[in-house]
């Protein structure tokens, strides 16, 4: 009994230190873990708690959690912090990881922050900013073209005419190649139209302006007066730019167009003119070809009369009412006038001397 007693007090005492064994392999490795992570956010969690970004080594772990680059993220805030945008502007590190997540670019954002914020005269968000980069614009491009015009060709260089053509009232073609100085807005920026809008309206606006000047002279004389007709026609309404400036760098004379306008309408006229003559003289042939056919028809009336008269002469013998002698006189007469005829006929036809 004591025998038992002693085995079942031995069994007891290994199974504690058994126990106590694993536990000790569980807790070393969970210092191993956990000194593996602080190692591997070690550095960026003392550049956080140098700089004051705030960021916590709890915050860089649940980062990893929620699959974020937690490198991006420090060294944003940190730039962020460096250049005197903190908390207050808006960008917290959980604002910073809402905007990783949904897919836009923090660096990019951050660095639009700094040099909207360095120029003083730009006011520009986070939410802005956030937003601006989520649509899809290059927001640090926009706050560079805010603090830095930029100048837009029109028509553009890769454009298949390589000027705007238009014509004033005297008919003289002017081509033109313009300079458009524009400004990135950055409070329209989102929905706002792009510079092929811009290219556009300037194009339509400098081709009304020719057009609406009486000769081109004074379009070659006085080139401002295209930039202020332009410019009076708020071209950069609901647009991301603000036009600073419109100025014409070259205009050459093109063609004569209205004198080839004229010229052309002069040659459809002729052909009009043409096509009306030559309807009148087929209406012309017509008509004489239909008195041709009437004389035809009278001179066939007349033979038919004439076809007649033998036999009215018959039957005037046969009822007596006329005599041979009479036939003979009547025949006398014809003679003699057919004579008179051929006489006069001849003294009437010229001679050689006077052919």
């Amino acid at each position: 009994m004591l025998n038992l007693i002693a085995s079942s007090s031995l069994l007891a005492a290994g199974w504690g230190t058994n126990l106590m064994i694993i536990g000790l392999l569980i807790l070393a490795l969970l210092m191993m873990v956990l000194l593996g992570i602080i190692a591997f956010f070690f550095r960026l969690w003392i550049q956080s708690i140098w700089t004051g970004a705030g960021i916590t080594l709890f915050d860089l772990m649940a980062m990893t959690i929620r699959n974020v680059n937690a490198k991006m993220i420090v060294r944003g805030k940190i730039m962020a912090v460096q250049a005197g945008l903190g908390d207050a502007s808006g960008i917290t590190s959980k604002a910073l990881e809402a905007h990783y997540l949904a897919g836009g670019n923090v660096p990019q954002v951050i660095k639009s922050m700094i040099a909207a914020n360095k120029a003083k005269t730009i006011q520009l968000t986070f939410r802005e900013a956030t937003a601006i980069d989520l649509a899809g614009r290059d927001v640090l491009e926009a706050v560079q073209t805010s603090v830095y015009p930029k100048v837009i060709d029109c028509p553009p260089r890769n454009a298949k005419r390589t000027s705007l053509d238009a014509m004033a009232k005297n008919g003289i073609q002017l081509k033109v190649k313009a300079r458009v100085t524009v400004r990135a807005n950055l409070q329209r920026l989102i929905g706002g139209a792009t510079e092929e809008t811009i290219i556009g309206r300037v194009g339509e606006g400098i081709v009304s302006a020719i057009g609406s000047a009486d000769t081109h002279s004074q379009v070659l004389e006085n080139p401002d007066l295209i930039s202020k007709a332009v410019l009076s026609r708020r071209l950069d309404a609901n647009t991301a730019f603000e036009i600073v400036s419109i100025d014409i760098a070259d205009i050459d004379v093109g063609e004569n167009i209205g004198a080839r306008l004229q010229a052309d309408q002069a040659e459809a006229d002729t052909q009009v003119a043409r096509a009306r003559a030559e309807g009148r003289r087929a209406m012309a042939v017509a008509e004489e070809r239909e008195n041709l056919a009437e004389i035809e028809n009278a001179r066939a009336m007349v033979v038919d009369a004439e076809a007649d008269v033998p036999k009215a002469i018959a039957e005037a013998f046969r009822s007596g009412q006329l005599s041979i002698m009479d036939y003979y006189s009547l025949r006398n007469v014809q003679a003699d006038t057919d004579m008179r005829k051929s006489i006069a006929q001849t003294s009437n036809s010229p001679t050689p001397a006077q052919k």
